[in-house]
């Protein structure tokens, strides 16, 4: 599957410094260590609709996760899925009386152009479930060969991943027993079934229904994947055993990153899955939860439409910490606005303040856990100098902050790349 297309990052002089994010496993922040070539894998969308407010701030996240890691020199292996096969996926489809198959291609376009809009870094592979399936089938079949899965017998077909087959489940999300039964419920789980082991136990492969698109499975016979296991196999074929930052929104550490863990360990052998497990916060809209049933999501290309620029949009985002749960309203987006004229019209002055002093601190604040609202509001400051006449001593300050604000916030305010 085609990714959309980069930009070119300016390099920036000086030392850059270590990245430190929230691992949500260890419940605390703790130093990335990549080695020369530094792994992430990102949960994608699962594409029956537009990109909303909250998947633009979750790709922002590890798109300045990316920018930090290529600041310090490391060569990023980033990997990102699309589930363009899932019940939410079909069930959209057969509500609008579409063909699926459509309907995934045309939300994946439009994520895309959306992606390549906000100037979000490219994953360096961009891969479908349905173009994954025979390599998901095969490790399907190992785990049930190898005892970690079991077949439901009520003739359906269904293969469970056995949860007593890792010993570490619940170490990622740190979720008591009765917490896990509940989320399971609500986010794709089916702990009521009758046949299982456990009812924490999740689907491997679902067996052919009528109706229902299916492949080949080989000896698991006609069906498609479960959710967690297609991240699982991607993340290993890819990126291999242990990685460096497993990402997504809060929403995904339970069962889906939970799942996945234990699914890519019993493969691998070894553990943890991730060095980081990461979360973004979710996005809510004047006080209420954004969310598809409540009819209120706030969809990107409807912004652009309506002539948002993505740079002021990228802004709103990013003024609040990534991991927060937070509000948009109109005075959030009007604020973006402002703040990225008042940038721009600072980038565009003749001198300022101390562009490497500048450089420095933004690098400071965005080692500490991604602290965009720190290192937006150090800009802030310089610009308000700059404009105001004040240090303007630095007559390649604009220039070089033009660059900061590009290469590490991924916001254009200027035109001068950096030397």
């Amino acid at each position: 599957m085609d990714s959309w297309t980069g930009h070119e990052v300016p390099r920036l002089p000086g030392t850059s410094q270590p990245l430190a994010l929230f691992d949500s496993a260890r419940q605390m922040v703790a130093a990335t260590r990549p080695a020369d070539r530094a792994t992430m894998y990102v949960c994608g969308i699962t594409p029956y609709d537009a990109t909303h407010l909250g998947h633009a701030a979750t790709m922002l996240t590890f798109d300045l996760v990316q920018r930090m890691w290529r600041d310090a020199g490391h060569q990023v292996d980033y990997v990102q899925n699309v589930t363009d096969i899932d019940d939410p996926l079909l069930e959209r489809a057969a509500r609008d009386g579409e063909d699926w198959v459509v309907l995934a291609m045309r939300e994946t376009a439009l994520f895309r152009e959306d992606m390549e809009a906000l100037r979000i870094l490219p994953p360096t592979r961009y891969v479908g479930a349905v173009e994954s399936i025979p390599a998901i089938a095969d490790q399907v079949r190992v785990l049930l060969d190898g005892g970690a899965g079991y077949r439901l017998d009520d003739g359906t077909g269904d293969v469970y991943f056995d949860v007593a087959a890792a010993p570490r489940f619940g170490y990622e999300s740190n979720l008591s027993r009765e917490q896990m039964l509940v989320f399971s419920a609500e986010r794709g789980g089916d702990p009521q079934r009758p046949g299982k082991r456990d009812p924490l136990d999740p689907l491997l492969w679902r067996g052919a229904r009528d109706g229902e698109p299916a492949w080949n499975g080989g000896p698991l016979g006609p069906g498609r994947p479960g959710w967690h296991i297609e991240c699982a196999v991607i993340a290993l074929r890819l990126l291999g055993s242990r990685i460096d930052v497993q990402g997504g929104g809060n929403d995904l550490i339970f069962p889906h990153h939970e799942c996945s863990a234990a699914h890519a360990e019993r493969l691998s052998g070894q553990a943890p899955f991730a060095a980081h497990y990461v979360h973004a916060g979710m996005i809510g809209l004047n006080g209420e939860k954004m969310s598809k049933s409540r009819g209120n999501l706030v969809f990107v290309s409807r912004l652009r439409a309506d002539r948002v620029d993505p740079m002021a949009l990228r802004l709103a985002l990013i003024a609040g910490h990534y991991r927060a749960d937070r509000q948009w309203t109109d005075e959030v987006l009007k604020t973006g606005q402002q703040r990225w004229q008042r940038w721009r019209e600072a980038a565009g002055c003749a001198a300022g303040p101390s562009g490497a002093d500048l450089l420095a601190g933004v690098r400071g604040r965005l080692a500490d856990d991604l602290d965009t609202p720190g290192a937006v509001a150090l800009v802030d400051e310089w610009a308000d100098r700059a404009l105001a006449g004040e240090g303007s001593t630095d007559r390649d300050a604009p220039r070089l902050v033009a660059a900061t604000c590009d290469a590490l916030l991924g916001v254009r305010v200027g035109d001068q790349p950096a030397r």
